[in-house]
C-alpha cells in the first residue's frame, strides 16, 4: 500500500471511530437514567475502539506500538465488562438500596 492510500485509510478510521465515539457522548447526555447512560458508556469501548486499532495497524504495522495498541484496547474491551457491572450495582444500590429486583420489575416479566 502506497503512502498516500495509507494516509487516506488511517483518515476514513479515525474518522469513523471519532464518529461513533460522539454518537456514544451523544447517547450520553441525551439519556435520562444512570442506567441508559451506561448503555452509551460501555458502547465507547466497543467497535470505536476497534476502529482506533485499525489505524494504527495501518500506520504502525505490528510494531511495538501497534501490538501496545492491541493490548490497550483488548483490556479496554474485555475490563469494561466488568467495571459496567459493578458500577451497575453500585448505582441500583444507591437508588434502590438493594440489588435484588422490585416486585413490580418481578411482575413485568
Amino acid at each position: 500500500m502506497d503512502v498516500g492510500a495509507a494516509n487516506l485509510a488511517v483518515d476514513v478510521l479515525l474518522t469513523a471511530g471519532v464518529a461513533l465515539e460522539a454518537v456514544c457522548v451523544a447517547g450520553v447526555v441525551v439519556m435520562r437514567t444512570t442506567f441508559d447512560r451506561m448503555h452509551y458508556a460501555a458502547a465507547g469501548t466497543t467497535v470505536p475502539a476497534f476502529f482506533f486499532v485499525a489505524a494504527v495497524l495501518v500506520r504502525e504495522h505490528l510494531s511495538a506500538g501497534g501490538l501496545e495498541t492491541i493490548a490497550a484496547v483488548g483490556l479496554l474491551f474485555l475490563l469494561n465488562p466488568i467495571l459496567l457491572a459493578a458500577t451497575a450495582r453500585a448505582a441500583r444500590r444507591i437508588d434502590f438500596g438493594s440489588v435484588e429486583s422490585l416486585p413490580e420489575e418481578r411482575e413485568a416479566t
